[in-house]
C-alpha cells in the first residue's frame, strides 16, 4: 500500500479554507490512505465554549462530505481529526473510504485546557479492516501511554493511524519506541505554526512521520513547512512478532505479573 502523512497549517476557524488547502495538497500526491492531523479543519487553540460549539460538527457533516468526495473520486481511505458534536463534544478522528464513513474514534487522553472544551473519548481504541490491512486510530497525546497503542496491537492492527497536533518535543522519538515494542508501523501526522489567542501562545512541532515496526523512520517532514510524503509499505511486516528463536513481542507479554 502507499500511505500518505499531510503536515498542514490551518487557519483558526476558518473551516472551508482549511478542507480546501489540505485536499489540495492531498491531490498532488497520490495513496491509498492519507492521515491528517488533529483538529486540522478548525485549529485548535480555543479560548471559549463558544468558539467549540460554533464549529464542532457531527461525523457527517461538511468535513465528512468533503473527506469522503475526496476519498470516492480517487478510490482511497482517510484519517482526520475534528471536534466532533454527538451527546457531547469530544476531540475525535474519523476515518473514511469510498464508502462513506469506517469509524470514529474519541481521544482518549486529554491535553492541557483540552479538559476544558472536550470530553473524555468513550468509544476505546478501534482497529478497521481495510483491503491492505488493519488500522488503529488514536489522536496525539494518547502517544504518552502505552496502552494506546498496545492496545491497538493486541487488537490486531498493523498501522496506527495518529492525527496529531504536537506541543511538546518528545512524540517523533517516543513512536519509534511505540512501534519497536508492538512491532507495529505508525503514521503521526503533525501540523505546523502558531497559534496565539488570547493570552495562550502554542506552537507545534511538525516533524510529521511514518515509522516501521522496526523502529525506522521512513519519513519525517520538517518542523516549520506544510507538506505531504507517501511511502509504499507492506502491512504484512507488521505480523512478524517474533524478534528471535524464544522471543515473541506480545505473546511473551505476562499480565499476570505486572500488577495493574
Amino acid at each position: 500500500m502507499r500511505l500518505a502523512i499531510v503536515q498542514t497549517n490551518p487557519t483558526f476557524g476558518k473551516n472551508e479554507v482549511n478542507i480546501h488547502t489540505a485536499t489540495e495538497q492531498m491531490r498532488e500526491v497520490p495513496a491509498d490512505l492519507y492521515v491528517l492531523p488533529e483538529l486540522f479543519n478548525t485549529g485548535y487553540n480555543f479560548t471559549t465554549m463558544d468558539e467549540v460549539d460554533r464549529v464542532a460538527e457531527k461525523s457527517d457533516g461538511a468535513t465528512f462530505r468533503a473527506m469522503v468526495g475526496f476519498a470516492q473520486r480517487n478510490s482511497c481511505y482517510a484519517a482526520y481529526g475534528f471536534a466532533e458534536r454527538a451527546d457531547q463534544i469530544y476531540n475525535s478522528a474519523a476515518l473514511v473510504g469510498p464508502s462513506g464513513l469506517l469509524g470514529i474514534y474519541r481521544k482518549v487522553h486529554l491535553f492541557d485546557r483540552e479538559n476544558l472544551f472536550f470530553k473524555p473519548g468513550n468509544l476505546g481504541f478501534p482497529v478497521f479492516d481495510l483491503p491492505f490491512g488493519k488500522v488503529g486510530l488514536m489522536i496525539c497525546f494518547d502517544w504518552m501511554y502505552p496502552e494506546a497503542a498496545r492496545s491497538l496491537a493486541l487488537k490486531g492492527a498493523h498501522l496506527i493511524a495518529h492525527p496529531s497536533n504536537l506541543v511538546l518535543p518528545h512524540c517523533p522519538d517516543g513512536m519509534i519506541t511505540r512501534c519497536l515494542e508492538n512491532g507495529i508501523f505508525a503514521a503521526t501526522a503533525d501540523r505546523v505554526g502558531r497559534e496565539n489567542r488570547g493570552d495562550v501562545d502554542i506552537r507545534f512541532i511538525g516533524t510529521s512521520e511514518i515509522v516501521s515496526p522496526r523502529g525506522e523512520v521512513l519519513a519525517r517532514l520538517g518542523k516549520e513547512e506544510e507538506g505531504i510524503i507517501a511511502v509504499e509499505i507492506d502491512l504484512k511486516d507488521a505480523e512478524k512478532k517474533r524478534i528471535n528463536q524464544y522471543n515473541d513481542l506480545l505473546a511473551g507479554r505476562r499480565p499476570e505479573q505486572y500488577g495493574f
